[in-house]
């Protein structure tokens, strides 16, 4: 039997909040969160510092809502930059481990250190100097999760916060492990834990009992992930520091000032979407084959639909009217808060690919659209905009 691997995943703790404290002292006793512009209703709360948590206050509620629960809470405004660059010095702490570091966002890396131990000791001794280097070099902390694979390595970090190393070897998985909320397991959300819990499966070690066959029935290829997670099976490699997989999607949304309450509303929200993404992607080189838009009502539930294009685009007016007419198959009644475009099935844009006969590129429009751009690259994003934004209450 081939020896275990020893992977660690490291998840810094309370991130945003923590890395602000360093500039707030003065707020060290008080309850403090993260947020976006809480002057927009796209204001939510991006981290909490462990007191905010006493009162209940969690990622990704909005900034009123935590409000409630603590009406003494303190927010402050992302800074993207600040974050970026304690989350690079985290990892470059990593990398004297091993250079296989896999940062998993800004505040989270898995590391591979399996061939470590002739240097610098087990798993649990690696991961304890981790923690001692964080803490005192970053005066920030960071819970450490070891086991043998990535999946088990992140639970593991989650179980115990802060400060903490958890250690999940084969001997805890039944004891510990099989006993944890199916939704603690990676790739498991809240919508697949609801499913999940309907077919009577309420813990990881119900999905690992769990015959395969109705999982895949019910979740496709993800079921059987989730029964392959579960089991312990997972053998994804970590990969090294800096490698990247080839961009799979890319998306954008927007949850805008107003209610959307008109179909000029819907027409003028997609094309605002669909302008911001388009950007994005003449800066990866990237066209799309397919479509997901997803549609955030005023009661906050959401509806998600998906289209096939024409044709590999990245205009911005392909992908505005795509996602436009993909909308009208399945809208309902009732004001609308957010509006996002997701592309998927990239290609670059020399692929070959098969029209319909019929069918004509306008490559005016592309042509257009290229200079429009390079316009907005050089000069920035303020210093042209196309016509149809002028008058635009919406953002």
């Amino acid at each position: 039997m081939d020896t275990d691997r020893t992977i660690l995943h490291c998840d810094m703790n309370g991130f945003f909040a923590s890395v602000e404290m360093l500039d707030h002292p003065e707020l060290i006793d008080k309850p403090v969160a993260v947020s976006g512009d809480p002057d927009h209703r796209r204001g939510i709360i991006l981290a909490k510092n462990e007191i905010a948590k006493r009162f209940g206050v969690s990622t990704g509620e909005t900034i009123w809502q935590a409000k409630r629960k603590c009406p003494k809470l303190v927010l402050l405004q992302s800074r993207k930059g600040l974050y970026s660059k304690y989350s690079k010095l985290a990892n470059q702490i990593y990398f004297s481990y091993t250079n296989k570091v896999e940062p998993f966002g800004i505040d989270e890396s898995w590391l591979d250190v399996t061939a470590s131990a002739a240097l610098h000791g087990d798993g649990k001794t690696i991961a304890d100097k981790i923690r001692a280097r964080i803490k005192d070099e970053l005066k920030l902390t960071v819970s450490v999760g070891v086991s043998f694979n990535k999946v088990f390595a992140k639970l593991a970090s989650d179980y115990k916060k802060p400060d903490a190393t958890t250690v999940f070897d084969r001997n805890s998985i039944e004891s510990v492990v099989y006993n944890l909320p199916a939704a603690s397991m990676l790739f498991v959300g809240r919508s697949t834990a609801a499913e999940l819990h309907k077919m009577g499966i309420s813990t990881i070690g119900d999905i690992a009992a769990f015959p395969e066959a109705p999982l895949v029935a019910k979740f496709g290829k993800h079921g059987s992930l989730m029964k392959k997670y579960a089991l312990g099976l997972d053998d994804s490699p970590v990969a090294d520091y800096g490698s990247h997989d080839p961009v799979k999607s890319i998306g954008n949304h927007i949850t805008f000032k107003r209610d959307i309450l008109t179909y000029d509303d819907l027409k003028k929200g997609f094309a605002i979407v669909a302008q911001k993404l388009s950007q994005r992607m003449h800066r990866k080189n990237i066209q799309a084959r397919c479509i997901q838009i997803t549609i955030k009502m005023s009661d906050f539930t959401v509806v998600n639909r998906q289209t096939r294009l024409k044709w590999p685009t990245n205009l911005s007016s392909d992908l505005a009217e795509a996602a436009y007419k993909c909308a009208l198959t399945c809208m309902r009644d009732g004001a609308i808060r957010m509006l996002g475009i997701s592309c998927c099935d990239l290609i670059a844009p020399d692929s070959p690919f098969q029209t319909d006969l019929f069918d004509k590129i306008d490559t005016k429009a592309v042509g257009r659209e290229n200079a429009f751009f390079s316009v907005k690259e050089a000069f920035g994003d303020s210093s042209i905009m196309f016509g149809s934004m002028l008058d635009n209450d919406l953002e």
